[in-house]
């Protein structure tokens, strides 16, 4: 079967701008860059591709795919990652005249070269007398965040191809070195052209023992010694497969009582209450478990129970917006702040609030996002969904392809429900849960009306017909 186009999937800093660089260098191959990364086409000021702009691309993906399947000049294909548009991830998937080539690299080393590329700003070396350096330092939520993104995506890619009925070619980050398996993939796409030697202009970052590159190396160690496995380079056999995102689990010091916790809920309020129930600190609180840990704790704790709590949809969106998107310190997400503004037009101070931030421009912005939300869980952007504004319904079945909570419930019955839940196990006179603080800058009170609240129930029908959600009361 000849192949009419080629994707690459991989992630950042993983070798895909070598492995580019050394595919373009055979004759009758062409590789775009990362065509359907909602930031950017292809490369940082590009320009369009095969005739194709951003714009356009944006407005309809599939024009960018035809063309670079209808390309007649060479065997023409792009870079894949997991946050790439969504949109077509589908079409590529089930295009078996598309080659599929998954790029791979032990996370934690992608990880560490992700930081150090954040904090000098240098994405690509092509000589050593250019190259800055510094120290990445470990941060233990965020690279439990990284995995937990990059195992969901070879998951879905692994199903994709055994439920289709295709074969990938898979390369690793070491193997990039190997002229052979460079040769032996151009095989696989068709192509008889072979290369003679390497591309040399791509140099290697930062070629030292990953404990030098690392300001905080015990504490990484002490880190990854809670996963069970870290060889997650062979992709097919990635473990622990955690769809239910396990990681995020909270259970009590003591207690037989597991948190389940939604993305932009109460999830500090309920984590202080769980901490309180035992006498204990929330770092005391067991999290950042795998499966055989939740199986284990579940051994221990008999007559256990589990819970989850929904947020009313609006006042989740505006968590959300206030958390990661309206502040430019930390916490926020930068470059898709920056997308939404661009492209999106969504009036966010450049620089984040300040005095001239009123309610008003509050509300606005606010506004601005909720209909981004309703094209963006439509798959109707470039933009992935995001865990802190996807919908409370998916969630939960995530959760349910592992462990489905007990009780699901509401925050405005938090502190009757966590009573209940807390006597049940054996505390006749728990503390009772401290309410949520209000978003800054402004409270969600501070800007609500009936157009804030349509605006969100479109964007979330969903979760207002599974869970039953009315208006807000505010």
């Amino acid at each position: 079967m000849a192949f009419t186009s080629f994707v690459v999937f991989a992630e950042m800093r993983t070798g895909s701008n070598f492995l580019e660089s050394n595919l373009n260098a055979f004759e009758g191959i062409k590789c775009h860059g990362e065509a359907f990364n909602p930031h950017f086409l292809g490369y940082p000021h590009n320009e369009p591709i095969l005739g194709v702009t951003q714009g356009a691309r944006d407005s309809n993906p599939q024009t960018l795919l035809d063309a670079i399947r209808n390309d007649t000049t060479a065997l023409t294909g792009f870079r894949y990652f997991h946050d790439h548009d969504p949109r077509v991830f589908h079409d590529i998937m089930n295009d078996r005249l598309c080659a599929k080539i998954v790029l791979t690299r032990n996370p934690v080393e992608s990880y560490v070269s992700w930081k150090i590329a954040q904090a000098t700003g240098q994405w690509k070396l092509t000589d050593m007398k250019s190259h800055k350096s510094a120290q990445a330092e470990f941060d233990a939520d965020e690279f439990s965040a990284h995995l937990e993104a990059l195992q969901a995506f070879q998951l879905t890619l692994l199903n994709g191809l055994q439920t289709s009925g295709q074969t990938a070619f898979y390369v690793a980050y070491e193997d990039l070195q190997s002229l052979e398996v460079m040769n032996g993939l151009a095989r696989y796409l068709g192509v008889e052209a072979s290369l003679e030697a390497l591309d040399k202009n791509l140099k290697k970052q930062n070629p030292s023992p990953i404990s030098s590159k690392v300001s905080n190396y015990p504490a990484m160690e002490q880190a990854l010694s809670k996963l069970d496995r870290f060889d997650l380079t062979r992709t097919p056999n990635f473990e622990p497969r955690r769809g239910p995102n396990v990681p995020s689990y909270v259970a009590a010091s003591d207690t037989a009582l597991m948190y389940l916790p939604i993305r932009s809920g109460p999830q500090h309020e309920v984590k202080h209450w769980l901490a309180a129930l035992d006498g204990v600190r929330q770092q005391d609180l067991l999290s950042k478990m795998s499966q055989k840990d939740l199986r284990q704790w579940k051994r221990r704790h008999p007559g256990h129970r589990s819970f989850t709590v929904l947020r009313h949809p609006v006042l989740r969106a505006h968590d959300a917006f206030c958390r990661h998107i309206l502040p430019v310190d930390k916490g926020n997400y930068g470059q898709l702040r920056g997308t939404l503004i661009r492209r999106y037009n969504m009036p966010l101070p450049e620089k984040g609030p300040d005095a001239s931030y009123d309610v008003q421009a509050h509300r606005a912005a606010f506004a601005a996002f909720l209909k981004f939300l309703k094209g963006n869980l439509s798959g109707q952007t470039a933009i992935r969904v995001d865990p802190a504004w996807c919908t409370q319904w998916q969630t939960i079945s995530g959760f349910g392809e592992l462990c489905l909570p007990d009780r699901i419930i509401r925050e405005a019955d938090l502190a009757e429900e966590l009573t209940a839940l807390a006597t049940a196990v054996g505390h006749p006179n728990p503390p009772a849960p401290q309410p949520a603080a209000p978003d800054q800058p402004f409270a969600l009170e501070d800007i609500y009306d009936d157009e804030i609240e349509k605006l969100t129930a479109d964007a979330y029908q969903r979760d207002y017909v599974m869970f039953g959600f009315g208006p807000y009361a505010a």
